[in-house]
């Protein structure tokens, strides 16, 4: 496709693109926010799909995580990028997980011989499984390491000679860098041949008393501007994306900011074909590490580079003290001989404020009920408890707050809202109804015909998104009277039981309030007991029990997707 400007696809923008076709060249998307099985966001980039270039920008892979690459997360990968097809696939040179820990950062690496060795494994890797070349892109770094033999550019070079990838080139990345290292950006493009690049990316930044920190909240200031007109003429025409992922504008803004660098585009020369060992990758075959990297096994770096496992070892063990100094400033003493002298103290901060920058807004996203019941600061406060004690399992943020609720069973300092847990599991079931499979909802007309003996026997499969709820406290009021234009009210009595089903009918999970005998009943269904059975447990609790309008109100709420009815066999 010809160079043009693209825009992140935000969900602040998510309606301007379903109700029309803006103005943008192409979209890139964040890898991690679309691998769900369904839900609105997927539906949403489908819809996208069809009428635009779509790229997949990583921020999970972590290419340079010493421990490796997780197999399952590369393998969502590959099947997101099978559906939809991208134009482009970018990751970070950078690593974000130690051995059971993710950390949520584009964290840096030493650039040595050593660490060369094993992006260039991990490249080919992700390359063969994804059967394409892909992008890698420059980060901002706020610390260097004493043990660096090679500047950024000079390394990101050689490792698409040896790799065959390309290069997603972030400008603001190289001036940020520039700010804080005193590095020369001109120079980095003078040490990246051309044909290398194949992605630009334009953002904004913030500038603080001690460092400059890339926040993507703000538009792309002028130097930044006058740095991409030296990359275009080095490197001509190259896709290029205006990043803005903090502090959302208007999309208007965001286009504003786009036709800039389209200007620039129309005016620069066609890029160049890629050059050296790029040129050779055709996307259908990815070049081939020297030797084969087992699945089960972390890869290994390249032959030919000297001491690979101790080089491993040693990385690691450089990542876990890092590690240690986001999670305690005290550990940051540990990391202070392996960084070029520099305010460690104010460097080290920015990193330790994304951390517990990314486990606040991931709460506050699953959880906003609860954030309302015990106000930003001390959700803030949460977080960081919680993501400490609670080390991170999934790349994805979307399933950081798993554990939530069991840690607000035995948090102390919560002991006197004692149906917040409770709040935290409704929540999060309606967090994952968001993301669950799509799947038509069972209609009525399926239950037609059925004899009185075949529909006690028959068993009705829930719904991906549904689920039922239950409290000892007055939880589901309490979570209705929150929400926007209720006319719920806040319950008198906290300490009288609710129940709920947990539905999604479209996009919009919702919460269908049940008293106990219903909740018996729809339990039952959804452990799989046969209706009879669910008819019976519901009776258990209120002999006056009338299945008809209730299971009317149920598959209204779409809580069931299938009709399983028994063969001659029983089965």
């Amino acid at each position: 496709m010809a160079a043009t400007a693209g825009i992140g696809l935000r969900a602040a923008h998510y309606a301007d693109f379903l109700a029309g076709r803006p103005r943008a060249g192409w979209v890139e998307v964040h890898t991690e926010n679309y691998l769900a099985e369904g839900g609105r966001d997927v539906h949403v980039l489908q819809r996208v799909r069809r009428d635009y270039p779509v790229s997949l920008h990583g921020v999970g892979l972590g290419l340079g995580s010493a421990h490796g690459i997780v197999p399952e997360h590369l393998e969502r990968i590959r099947a997101l990028a099978a559906r939809i097809e991208p134009f482009l696939v970018s990751e970070h040179l950078s690593w974000g997980a130690v051995p059971g820990r993710h950390l949520h950062d584009l964290l840096p690496l030493p650039l040595d011989e050593a660490t060369l060795g094993l992006l260039a494994a991990r490249v080919t890797q992700v390359q063969e499984v994804l059967k394409r070349r892909i992008l890698v892109e420059n980060v901002s770094a706020y610390v260097r390491f004493s043990a660096d033999t090679m500047s950024e550019a000079q390394f990101l070079a050689e490792l698409a000679r040896r790799t065959g990838c390309g290069l997603l080139l972030d400008i603001n990345n190289l001036y940020v860098n520039q700010c804080n290292h005193g590095e020369d950006a001109l120079a980095a493009l003078a040490a990246i041949p051309p044909g290398l690049v194949g992605e630009i990316h334009l953002g904004g930044h913030l500038v603080t008393p001690d460092v400059v920190i890339d926040h993507h909240g703000a538009a792309v200031a002028e130097p930044v501007w006058r740095l991409y007109e030296a990359a275009l003429a080095r490197f001509g025409a190259v896709p290029t994306l205006i990043e803005w992922d903090a502090r959302v504008p208007p999309l208007d803004v965001l286009l504003a900011e786009a036709d800039k660098a389209s200007a620039l585009l129309a005016r620069a020369a066609p890029a160049p074909e890629p050059a050296g060992a790029a040129a050779e990758v055709a996307e259908s075959e990815p070049p081939r590490a020297p030797a084969e990297v087992p699945e089960s096994e972390p890869p290994r770096a390249p032959a030919g580079v000297p001491g690979c496992a101790p080089a491993r070892e040693a990385l690691a063990g450089l990542q876990e003290r890092f590690a240690g100094a986001l999670l305690a400033a005290e550990g940051q003493g540990a990391l202070a001989a392996a960084l070029r002298p520099a305010p460690h103290a104010a460097r080290l901060a920015v990193y330790r404020g994304n951390l517990a920058g990314s486990w606040e807004r991931a709460l506050k996203a699953a959880f906003p009920v609860v954030t309302q019941l015990v106000g930003d600061d001390f959700l803030a406060a949460l977080a960081r408890e919680y993501g400490t004690r609670h080390p991170a399992a999934h790349a994805d943020l979307n399933e950081f707050g798993a554990g939530f609720a069991a840690f607000l069973d035995d948090f102390p300092h919560v002991a006197g809202l004692p149906y917040l847990p409770d709040m935290a599991r409704l929540e999060w079931l309606l967090h994952r109804a968001y993301y669950a499979a799509d799947a038509e909802p069972l209609a009525p007309a399926a239950l037609a015909g059925i004899s009185a003996e075949a529909f006690e026997a028959c068993r009705l499969a829930p719904h991906p998104a549904a689920a039922t709820f239950a409290s000892d406290w007055a939880v589901v009021p309490l979570w209705q009277a929150h929400q926007s234009g209720s006319a719920v009210p806040f319950p008198s009595d906290i300490a009288s039981p609710s129940w709920c089903l947990v539905h999604r009918r479209g996009w919009q999970p919702g919460v269908l309030a049940l008293d106990a005998a219903q909740y018996r009943a729809l339990a039952a269904l959804q452990e799989g007991a046969k209706m009879g059975a669910a008819i019976d447990a519901a009776l258990a609790e209120d002999r006056g029990f009338d299945l008809a309008p209730r299971l009317g109100r149920w598959m209204a709420h779409a809580a069931f997707a299938a009709l399983r009815t028994e063969d001659a066999t029983g089965q």
